[in-house]
């Protein structure tokens, strides 16, 4: 299935929205499925609007990557295709869980970052380097 992540920087660049999973506790950027019939880049701005209340603009992909196969609590196998994007707040607006996925939603300063899994830290660090080309699994 595709899905995506949006590390999302506030427009000083000083900052990154991370959101609490409600199902897990951990914290990550925003991340959700994309649609039938919709564009990535449209999605991951769609998961960010509804999951911590924020507008953002799409800056650039960073990296595609396969995910590991995955069983849901309700029994549904899946494997997900990560469409990941740097995306910039339009505004300066507080986060908030906007739905029920996420128990929080806040800014991190960019020296602190909430602890993530090695996906989400390496996705984070692609964005701090702000090289113009994605990244790709060989």
């Amino acid at each position: 299935m595709p899905g995506v992540s949006a590390v999302v920087m506030d427009r000083s660049r000083r900052r990154v929205l991370a959101v609490r999973r409600s199902d897990n506790g951990t914290w990550t950027p925003v991340t959700g499925i994309i649609d039938p019939g919709e564009q990535p880049a449209q999605a991951a701005v769609r998961e960010v609007a509804e999951e911590a209340g924020i507008d953002c603009t799409p800056l650039r992909l960073l990296e595609v990557r396969s995910l590991p196969p995955v069983v849901h609590p309700n029994g549904d196998h899946a494997q997900y295709l990560d469409l990941c994007f740097l995306c910039e707040a339009q505004d300066d607006a507080a986060p908030y869980p906007a739905d029920g996925e996420n128990t929080e939603a806040r800014w991190f300063p960019l020296e602190a970052p909430p602890p993530m899994n090695e996906r989400f830290t390496a996705q984070l660090a692609l964005a701090l380097e702000d090289r113009p080309e994605a990244r790709f699994r060989r």
